[in-house]
């Protein structure tokens, strides 16, 4: 009964959404790999402009394997999480070159994909192939953890939600099914004041009939690190240089920094500026010195022609905060 009341529920309900429309099998395998490498750590109202964007001028797997570093960054400026894109096209030219061109249906050899972990992997399995399959997502993580009011630690971990989304049952629709849990989560189970009164399965809601809807989070350890930036000035110009020593940002344009201890950190009279980056609470100071020779991987750009370049909002972040002292 659950799951004939969520797919009723879906069908009169769900979004209209750029990767659910109708289309071949084909295009339907690339809309959703495309769309789960998007939403990874990405709110679906950011991503549709985005999604929209990026299928104007790389359509299918053929031209998401050819174009240019460049090119695919552009379309993914803002979104953040660099790597996706370049996991992305990584496993364009693997499934091209491995797999005929079509994305293979196996959920083990999903998970070879670059980029493509066992939630991608199940996500991909369930959407695009109507497989027998619940992706975990936070939404998905949230109605399950509801229904059966879990808060203790043992319940919430994932490997138990693994066991309990048993209770959601199958069904031939398992692509709509899905997304219609993940629909459910988005819209009515929100983490605060979620719409009880609009939502199928109250009957079958262990937190609706407790009226106890907090939600318990596995504790996410924070960690503190301190770096030092320095603007490297040239005239009217500021070094940045191609990132290959921080495991974050890889290859892409940031100010040359490096990491000190909170002591060092505490010496500085510099501009302190404050990042949140995934775990990480970076605490940056901010200095300035002049250079005339650049390092190799390195360039110069105008100050004021800074916005027109394929830069990280993070380095934006850093110039923003400094930029009237310049």
């Amino acid at each position: 009964m659950i799951t004939k009341k969520i797919l009723n529920w879906y069908d009169n309900n769900k979004r209209s959404l750029p990767w659910r429309a109708r289309c071949s099998a084909k295009k339907k395998e690339y809309f959703t790999l495309v769309s789960e490498f998007m939403l990874q750590q990405t709110q679906v109202k950011t991503v549709i402009p985005y999604f929209n964007n990026f299928l104007k001028d790389i359509p299918n797997l053929q031209s998401l394997a050819k174009v240019s570093e460049a090119k695919l960054l552009k379309h993914w400026q803002g979104l953040g999480y660099y790597s996706r894109a370049k996991n992305l096209k990584k496993s364009a030219k693997m499934i091209i070159d491995n797999y005929s061109g079509r994305l293979p249906n196996n959920f083990e050899e999903l998970k070879k994909l670059p980029g493509v972990g066992d939630y991608t992997a199940s996500a991909v399995s369930a959407i695009a192939f109507n497989q027998q399959i619940i992706p975990l997502d936070g939404n998905i993580e949230r109605v399950l953890k509801r229904i059966l009011n879990l808060k203790t630690e043992e319940e919430i971990k994932k490997e138990n939600l693994h066991k309990q989304k048993k209770i959601f049952g199958k069904t031939s629709r398992s692509s709509d099914y899905a997304q219609a849990l993940m629909e459910i989560g988005a819209l009515l189970c929100k983490p605060k004041n979620p719409y009880c009164y609009k939502c199928p399965i109250t009957k079958n809601c262990l937190s609706f009939k407790r009226k106890d809807f907090e939600i318990k989070k596995k504790d996410k350890k924070i960690i503190d690190k301190f770096y030092l930036a320095t603007l490297y000035k040239n005239n009217n110009q500021l070094l940045l240089i191609k990132n290959d020593k921080f495991k974050f940002l890889k290859n892409l344009l940031i100010f040359p920094m490096k990491e000190i201890t909170q002591s060092d950190s505490l010496l500085k009279s510099s501009k302190k500026l404050n990042v949140k980056m995934s775990n990480m609470n970076m605490n940056i100071s901010i200095d300035f010195s002049y250079i005339k020779n650049k390092p190799k991987n390195g360039m110069w750009i105008e100050k004021t022609k800074l916005e027109n370049y394929m830069i990280p909002t993070f380095t934006k972040k850093i110039f923003a905060s400094v930029k009237h002292n310049l």
